[in-house]
């Protein structure tokens, strides 16, 4: 365990880097690994207009593969195995000390709850850490990234679906929730965690809370609402908002939450109904990067998005072979923030 203060910092604060794993693996992707390839590349350039990219390969033939697709952005690859593409969940989390500089934290990974246990996936944190060359905090229990999302003013936002299952704890005996919230505290220099219950249907995390809601500035928080009649997360995003709507922040402010439009129903190739949210994008330095799924409200939403961070270009890019996977744009990033001086 790491004794040192950390603070994780909101994601609209400056990045020196971010972290992608090229998908490589089709005996995973299958059909949509090219598809999902080219949704990755796309997601890469829009991020590398403002930061510098950290990308691993699984092997030498997919590191040649990523630099074709690549080429001409300011990276640097990185040749270790992974399970797949997650690294939201699988990376480290990057948090500050006091003094401000970089300190990576390892958690325990298992598979989502032992859903999805692949080759190598528990290791990534660790081998990461190595890469940085920095000191580390490690942390002996589960917890993926997406699990949380931070103000980096002390309030925590998390789901009862997924850290408080029983697939997250050893024995699948979960602690009191102020256990859960003190351990959340320490590794996020938070003060406040606010829970909303569960996520949206077929979601393979149990309800990580980057599909659901999220932090667009201190005080405010975004979530969806349905617009169509046979949206099939109707309920549950309105209880996602109520509860959002009676919660204070760790500065004492009731939150303010805006409603942008869901997807609605997005559908695979067997018509079951995929965990598509416009809530899983990502900040970068410059701009923000909406998963869209070509429905109707695509548009209006990244519009709406766009209007709670001024001064970055939004885009809208498709997801949808990369949401076959499980996840969307959040879900395959982690950023590292930059350290800071004085």
């Amino acid at each position: 365990m790491g004794t040192e203060h950390l603070r994780q910092p909101a994601e609209w604060a400056p990045h020196r880097a971010c972290w992608l794993a090229w998908p490589s693996a089709r005996d995973l992707w299958e059909d949509d690994l090219l598809p999902a390839q080219k949704e990755f590349t796309a997601l890469c350039r829009a991020i590398g207009q403002s930061e510098f990219l950290e990308i691993l390969v699984a092997d030498p033939a997919a590191r040649r593969d990523a630099e074709q697709a690549l080429r001409g952005l300011a990276l640097r690859f990185h040749e270790l195995p992974y399970g797949d593409i997650w690294l939201r969940d699988t990376a480290p989390i990057f948090s500050l000390n006091a003094a401000g500089k970089l300190r990576p934290s390892r958690f325990r990974f298992n598979g989502w709850g032992s859903k999805y246990a692949l080759p190598h996936d528990d290791l990534v944190a660790s081998r990461i850490c190595e890469i940085v060359g920095k000191p580390s905090s490690s942390f002996d229990w589960i917890l993926e990234g997406g699990a949380v999302d931070t103000d980096g003013e002390g309030t925590l936002l998390t789901t009862e679906q997924c850290l408080l299952n029983p697939n997250r704890h050893p024995g699948g005996v979960v602690p009191p929730r102020a256990q859960v919230e003190e351990r959340l505290c320490e590794a996020f220099g938070a003060t406040r965690v606010v829970w909303v219950r569960a996520g949206l249907l077929n979601d393979h995390t149990d309800g990580h809370i980057d599909t659901i809601a999220r932090f667009a500035s201190p005080g405010t928080v975004v979530c969806m609402q349905a617009r169509q009649s046979d949206d099939p997360n109707a309920a549950v995003m309105d209880e996602i908002a109520r509860s959002l709507e009676s919660a204070h922040d760790a500065q004492g402010r009731r939150l303010r939450v805006v409603r942008v439009p869901s997807p609605g129903p997005v559908l695979d190739e067997e018509g079951e109904v995929m965990p598509a949210s416009y809530m899983n994008f990502y900040v970068a330095n410059h701009g923000v990067v909406v998963p869209v799924y070509g429905t109707p409200w695509d548009e209006r939403a990244v519009d709406e998005i766009a209007a709670l961070f001024p001064g970055r270009r939004t885009v809208g890019l498709p997801a949808k072979a990369i949401l076959s996977g499980g996840g969307a744009f959040h879900c395959i990033t982690q950023q590292e923030p930059r350290e800071v001086t004085t």
